[in-house]
């Protein structure tokens, strides 16, 4: 059996790649830029120039040690066909993504939705272990979410299922990159809080988030605002509050259409930790359909981070075998 597998995490920032050992273990890892918009040939050189170089450090042959590479990609991804349909980040559609890499690698290759992979990675490796019936929810650029049924990762008749970050909470809402309006990742987003943050401090020129920036709005992300709340700014405060009523309103609208053992909560948003779970979990408290119930899901923070869409991707082969 070769001893290792390659994962790969592909994501509109950064494409991350690591070489994962049987136990679930990272060896070593690399990235670079995803610097989008670019053609999806230039992705798939990078790609596999991260696989190359990830071996060359390990002084390991791709052909003879590493048993198969996998790819976790934003979009509706036809595992079975090795097809992203649509990437609606990228703006790609019928990207022949497995087969193209496989033209660049001597091993074989697996592809799946980048959320899809990230929540295989912490069913196998980490908070998920052990439950059944897990979604991972990860809070990026947009809203990823990946929905583990008896083992197995759910992804509908034709593979663009768990596209929960476009599930609507407001209609005729916010305007989405998928046609939607109201999408959940349009208020829930990390990308949607720092959005909605620097729309504040526009239209409030002297509030104090503007020194913690050094007045510059590019430097604004979605740990500004909880800063700010911390320091007792009532804007900072405001924001805070109206993100996590927009992220509890989706997660239970998750919780009442699968009813999963386990929740796990990563993306950097997720760093914020127990006091933003403690009022998540107010709201689901107060509003989750089986709230009576004797058995209640657990909303938790993912324990794998940023290697769990790696971790996952690395394990597809066995989902697929």
């Amino acid at each position: 059996m070769k001893p290792y597998a390659i994962g790969v995490d592909l994501g509109g920032t950064n494409i991350k790649a690591g070489l994962v050992d049987a136990d679930h273990h990272i060896a070593d890892s690399l990235y670079c830029k995803t610097n989008l918009p670019r053609p999806q040939e230039e992705i798939e050189q990078k790609i596999a120039g991260l696989c190359e170089e990830l071996c060359r450090r390990a002084d390991l042959s791709l052909s003879e040690d590493i048993s198969s590479v996998g790819i976790g990609t934003p979009g509706s991804v036809n595992s079975k066909t090795g097809i992203v349909e649509f990437n609606a980040n990228f703006n790609y559609r019928n990207w022949h993504l497995a087969q193209a890499m496989e033209a660049r690698l001597p091993c074989r290759v697996y592809i799946e939705n980048d959320a899809n992979a990230a929540a295989l990675g912490e069913y196998i490796a980490g908070a998920a272990r052990g439950a059944r019936y897990a979604v991972a929810i990860t809070l990026g650029t947009g809203i990823g979410g990946g929905i583990i049924i008896d083992g197995k990762i759910f992804s509908g008749f034709n593979s663009a299922g768990a596209e929960l970050g476009h599930t609507v909470i407001e209609r005729d809402g916010r305007p989405c990159m998928c046609g939607r309006r109201g999408c959940w990742e349009k208020y829930a987003s990390a990308r949607a809080l720092t959005e909605d943050t620097r729309a504040a401090m526009r239209r409030s020129p002297e509030n104090m988030m503007w020194q913690s920036v050094e007045g510059d709005l590019q430097r604004v992300n979605a740990k500004t605002a909880f800063d700010a709340m911390r320091a007792g700014d009532a804007l900072g405060t405001q924001l805070v509050e109206e993100y996590i009523e927009s992220l509890a309103c989706g997660l239970i609208n998750v919780i009442n259409i699968f009813q999963p053992e386990i929740i796990c909560i990563g993306g950097g948003v997720s760093k914020e930790g127990e006091p933003l779970l403690e009022r998540i979990r107010a709201i689901v408290d107060r509003e989750d359909y089986a709230r009576d119930s004797m058995h209640r899901t657990r909303i938790v923070i993912a324990q794998l981070r940023n290697d769990a869409g790696i971790i996952g991707a690395a394990g597809l082969a066995a989902q697929y075998l």
